[in-house]
């Protein structure tokens, strides 16, 4: 089986999340392609079976360089078996109305798009603040009061790998179910 494992990064989590994915598929014995979005013309893979995209949220959105993607492949995803894992830090907040908002980040994608994903992860994303500029460590502190930790004091991942691994498992198995 060939899996596409296509994602954005803006600060190196999603890229790291991404990895993982791929190394869980490889250690099924599924062939990958891990690609960047940003810069990514064709795919390496002549007919994937099927693809997972992943994308950080920053400032309530997604960049730029990934949605035009989608929407571009958005026939061809909807044609294999396809998945997104989108990644935010509102998604590990304490505060239900920001988890809320982290949940609901990937509608307006998918109806920007067109894309109809089988499935939706959301996966905690990272703080580094030890390479943020003062203005950016200043504004993550403020905006990190409602996160599980309380205020930011430090580089900080919220990535769940267990669960992470569970959605990979599930969707293997799904697309397993639908090539037999």
């Amino acid at each position: 089986m060939n899996i596409l494992i296509a994602y954005a990064t803006v600060e190196g989590q999603t890229r790291k999340i991404a990895a993982q994915l791929a190394e869980i598929f490889e250690n099924r014995g599924w062939q990958v392609a891990l690609q960047n979005t940003a810069g990514m013309m064709e795919f390496i893979l002549n007919r994937p079976d099927a693809a997972i995209l992943l994308a950080p949220v920053h400032a309530g959105r997604y960049p730029t360089t990934f949605t035009h993607f989608v929407r571009q492949e958005a026939e061809w995803l909807n044609s294999v078996p396809s998945a997104f894992v989108s990644v935010s830090l509102s998604i590990v907040s304490d505060n239900a109305e920001e988890r809320q908002e982290g949940e609901d980040y990937p509608t307006g994608l998918l109806a920007e798009t067109g894309w109809q994903p089988l499935a939706i992860h959301h996966a905690g994303g990272a703080l580094r603040l030890a390479e943020y500029d003062f203005f950016k460590r200043w504004m993550v502190r403020r905006l990190s009061r409602n996160a599980p930790a309380g205020e930011a004091k430090g580089d900080r991942e919220f990535t769940d790998w267990a669960a992470l691994e569970l959605f990979a498992s599930e969707f293997a198995n799904e697309i397993g179910r639908r090539k037999a």
